[in-house]
């Protein structure tokens, strides 16, 4: 077992033991990188069922930083896709650390869930191929070369990196973006849904419900110069979709407003714990109404760089903490039925290429797979990045947990577990949770792993 393989699966065997590393003072240095993931035309969409890709309306980007210079190195990298599942996002922490000389386990890779963009999960993949279906769910090849452009990418990026001596921090809140999917009557009973676009004018009608309504945004500098501006915010960046139409949606819009405003500055950015978030409030699902979002979200950007404070830092005033945990695997995830879609040639794609996705998590879950819930601490800054497609809730307890930091979440790393929500949301029903493939346990499993990367006593 070569070296680096070693010092992972030690890391990796401590069940809920966190992996802490600590550096002495010392100068700090971050890179950037990005790299072109866009699909070509023709290739398949979000789950393969909607219209394949038959136009471009802007490009789809992995973008991320490699921070140096406190132990080995930390990479967090955003990518403009659906999602990354199980052994696939693990392929892609692999690959990135193998470019910049660091371990699997201190990779953050998280999709940014636009759904005019590709999913990709390589088990699910193999699945579906086994049925005669291979290539129906994303573009293969394109896969592979993206994820070999990413690593490749960042690996350029860890050998000429630049210093970094302040950190920058700030908040705002985003008006008229985010509002509840899921509104809850006082006795606990779903009352009212939405999605990502609303025309119901009961649904547009209810409140906004529990959301985040902050936007935060991270900065690196070199002395007085920006070098990179990381934005965390939980919505489902979704304003219409389906169409064919590759897009960064508004969220990507946003991101290039901000390029546009700071030149030189790159900008990252990581949807948090949107999993129970969209726009169905404020968005009707038309075209005009994208830049109309983007200009809101682009707003709140603007304003949380206005709001920031800017510290100095070293080595000392990072840390970096992993908690592997096991994921419990939802009770109604019934293995004939499952075999039983696959292998049904009436059954619809989109219906079969669930089966895999299901049949290819609880594999993985009966194997006793842990996801990695990982924390960069900086100063008093807490990058909290998670795996599955969290709800809200997740995210807001996280803040309570460390009410004396600035505490930032990114959700959507693995989302082979599909949406993860609350043990109270379990009993409601409804649609997230009926596309969920854990237990309501998950609760409890993934709060505790928060308080331990957030160092927090339970």
């Amino acid at each position: 077992m070569r070296r680096r393989d070693f010092l992972t699966s030690v890391v990796w065997g401590a069940s809920l033991g966190a992996a802490y590393a600590r550096a002495g003072e010392g100068p700090l240095r971050v890179a950037m990188f990005q790299a072109d993931v866009t699909p070509p035309l023709g290739s398949p969409l979000s789950l393969g069922n909607r219209p394949p890709a038959n136009k471009i309306v802007d490009p789809l980007t992995a973008r991320g930083i490699v921070l140096l210079g406190a132990g080995p190195p930390v990479v967090l990298c955003a990518v403009d896709w659906r999602f990354l599942l199980n052994e696939t996002h693990d392929a892609w922490c692999g690959a990135i650390a193998e470019a910049v000389g660091t371990s699997a386990d201190r990779v953050a890779v998280h999709t940014v869930h636009q759904h005019d963009a590709s999913g990709v999960g390589d088990s699910a993949e193999a699945i579906l191929a086994a049925h005669g279906l291979g290539g129906r769910m994303f573009n293969v090849a394109h896969a592979k070369k993206s994820l070999q452009q990413t690593a490749e990418a960042a690996g350029r990026a860890a050998k000429k990196p630049r210093r970094l001596t302040h950190l920058g921090y700030g908040l705002a809140k985003v008006e008229k973006v985010a509002s509840a999917r899921r509104i809850v009557s006082p006795d606990g009973k779903l009352q009212v849904w939405r999605g990502s676009r609303t025309r119901d004018e009961r649904a547009k009608a209810a409140p906004e419900g529990l959301i985040d309504p902050n936007l935060r945004t991270v900065s690196f500098w070199d002395g007085h110069e920006p070098l990179v501006a990381i934005s965390y915010y939980a919505c489902h960046p979704c304003s219409y979709y389906g169409r064919g139409d590759v897009s960064t949606d508004f969220v990507g819009m946003a991101r290039a407003a901000r390029e546009a405003a700071l030149p030189g500055v790159a900008q990252i950015y990581f949807n948090g714990a949107g999993g129970d978030i969209a726009c169905g409030k404020y968005n009707d699902g038309s075209t005009q109404n994208r830049p109309v979002l983007a200009s809101r979200l682009e707003r709140g950007m603007k304003l949380a760089w206005e709001a920031q404070k800017k510290v100095p830092v070293t080595a000392a005033d990072v840390d970096w903490r992993v908690a592997p945990v096991g994921l419990p695997p939802g009770r109604s995830l019934n293995e004939k039925k499952i075999h039983k879609t696959l292998k049904d040639p009436d059954a619809k794609l989109i219906s079969r290429v669930l089966a895999a996705i299901k049949l290819a998590w609880l594999r993985r879950a009966r194997a006793g797979h842990k996801v990695r819930p990982c924390c960069l601490r900086i100063g008093p800054v807490y990058l909290l990045h998670m795996p599955g497609e969290l709800f809200v809730e997740y995210q807001l307890a996280a803040q309570q947990m460390r009410p004396d930091a600035f505490v930032c979440m990114a959700a959507y790393g693995d989302l082979g577990s599909l949406y993860v929500g609350t043990k109270a949301a379990y009993s409601q029903g409804g649609y997230e949770i009926g596309m969920s493939l854990v237990a309501p346990e998950v609760e409890n499993v993934l709060m505790a792993a928060m308080r331990d990367v957030l160092k927090v006593k339970p």
